[in-house]
């Protein structure tokens, strides 16, 4: 499967495209601020960011017990303008802001 392939696979879950949408705005953000907006728990969560780094969609870092997700700085033009235009074009949902509930990083 080639990577646009992969990428609208991702996006087609709703749980993933609502957290790619929160982690469009180009900001590190926590599992747990993610499992907060989203209503889900740490290991659905888990799974559906673990599928998002294998699509290429986002970046994670360990800071102690906390995993942060961030968009992926290496995305070429024409994956940001794909999902871009899916992010514009969804109907029905609703935007969302994680909220920062747990400890920033140093």
């Amino acid at each position: 499967m080639n990577q646009t392939i992969n990428i609208l696979s991702a996006l087609a879950e709703p749980t993933r495209f609502e957290a790619v949408r929160l982690m469009w705005d180009g900001q590190e953000h926590c599992v747990c601020e993610l499992m907060e907006a989203l209503g889900k728990g740490q290991s659905t969560m888990s799974r559906h960011m673990t599928a998002l780094k294998k699509a290429g969609l986002v970046v994670d870092r360990r800071d102690a017990q906390w995993v942060r997700y961030r968009r992926n700085p290496s995305l070429s033009a024409a994956i940001v303008a794909l999902v871009d235009a899916a992010l514009k074009i969804a109907k029905g949902t609703k935007t969302m802001t994680a909220k920062r509930s747990c400890r920033k990083a140093a």
